[in-house]
């Protein structure tokens, strides 16, 4: 059957997520990124309420509720604001609506893997400029081709955890030929955010999620930032009603919530802190995370077999191997218990190995 295939999709390896137990497994999952807390107690009040009013009715496409929420939270108007099936449904719609068949995109690298799958399936060219060695950005990143249609930067990135600051993203968005994507997933961890920067410069586009911060990586939820002409292009471009009446009303309730926030990302960060100073203290580099995850490297010893080992010992991190770069262990931010036995088994495996 593969005859009716298309040629690009059959050459592309397609993007892999990370290993996804059932729900009833006792393994401790710290490869995926998800916060590890309930989220608040009002997002299951508003889903319990939609269920009451029934659900035979299509929801509203542009989930106006949650634009007027989150415009208030942010200061901009709900024209500004797109939302989406969560951010890799935004980052679908960016991509068929600036890049077309044959054209470039362009993205750092070690980053988020989906971005080059996207432009596979849109049948589009990428372009990977390569972070320097301490995760700042070369110039490269904004010089060169002027048939760049779009560009890429996650901040804070993946794996690393590190971050471009504002002052240079604007920058670099004002020297590029094309709107620059600044994709803000695990911005609620870090100490600034680029929203503002929309305003300052057309060319900005600011994506979140709801997923890490918010604990609502099952609901699907995000949201873009961008100006009102560019929104209205890509209102074009996404599925009819790309969020459902659950969605919205669970996402709205999210955004209202800054008390709940507050607290959770305080527990996040208070809890990478520890994570960060034991892994440096066991001897890996780990460098200063703005997210919910730690980027954990060792030259002198196969990280992969550490992750076989935490595999086999009920616990789940994230091996990544980037050619060209290096191998390391992704772990994300669970409870202060679980990064304390996670550290624990690699503290034991790597005294083994000594």
């Amino acid at each position: 059957m593969s005859v009716y295939i298309r040629s690009d999709i059959l050459r592309m390896s397609g993007y892999v997520a990370g290993e996804q137990p059932s729900a009833q497994s006792s393994v401790v999952k710290l490869n995926t990124n998800e916060n590890p807390y309930r989220a608040s107690a009002k997002i299951y009040e508003a889903i319990r309420q939609v269920l009451d009013a029934g659900l035979s009715r299509y929801p509203d496409p542009f989930a106006n509720e949650f634009r007027a929420a989150a415009a208030r939270k942010f200061d901009i108007e709900p024209a500004m604001i797109l939302c989406g099936n969560g951010s890799d449904d935004l980052l679908t719609i960016l991509t068929r609506t600036f890049v077309g068949s044959g054209e470039l995109l362009r993205l750092p690298y070690p980053t988020y893997i989906l971005y080059r799958s996207l432009a596979e399936i849109q049948g589009a060219k990428h372009e990977i400029v390569q972070f320097n060695t301490d995760w700042s950005l070369p110039d490269k990143f904004y010089s060169g081709k002027t048939d760049l249609r779009l560009a890429f930067l996650p901040n804070p990135n993946s794996p690393s955890g590190t971050i471009i600051p504002k002052q240079r993203i604007l920058e670099i968005a004002e020297k590029l030929p094309c709107p620059l994507v600044v994709d803000e997933a695990y911005a609620d961890f870090a100490d600034e955010s680029c929203i503002d920067l929309v305003g300052r410069c057309e060319r900005i586009i600011v994506i979140r999620t709801l997923s890490k911060s918010y604990s609502l990586a099952g609901l699907r939820f995000g949201f873009l930032v961008a100006q009102p002409e560019l929104v209205n292009q890509m209102m074009k471009v996404k599925d009819s009603y790309n969020c459902d009446s659950i969605s919205i009303a669970a996402a709205t309730a999210a955004i209202n919530d800054n008390e709940w926030l507050a607290e959770n990302t305080k527990k996040i960060i208070n809890t990478r802190k520890i994570l960060t100073e034991k892994m440096r203290a066991i001897g890996f580099n780990v460098p200063d995370s703005n997210a919910n995850f730690t980027w954990n490297t060792k030259p002198d010893i196969d990280v992969r077999l550490i992750y076989e080992y935490l595999k086999s010992h009920g616990t789940l991190v994230r091996y990544m191997n980037y050619p060209e770069w290096g191998d390391g262990l992704r772990i994300s931010v669970g409870t202060e218990e679980q990064i304390n036995n996670c550290i624990k088994l690699i503290q034991n495996y790597t005294n083994k190995s000594l």
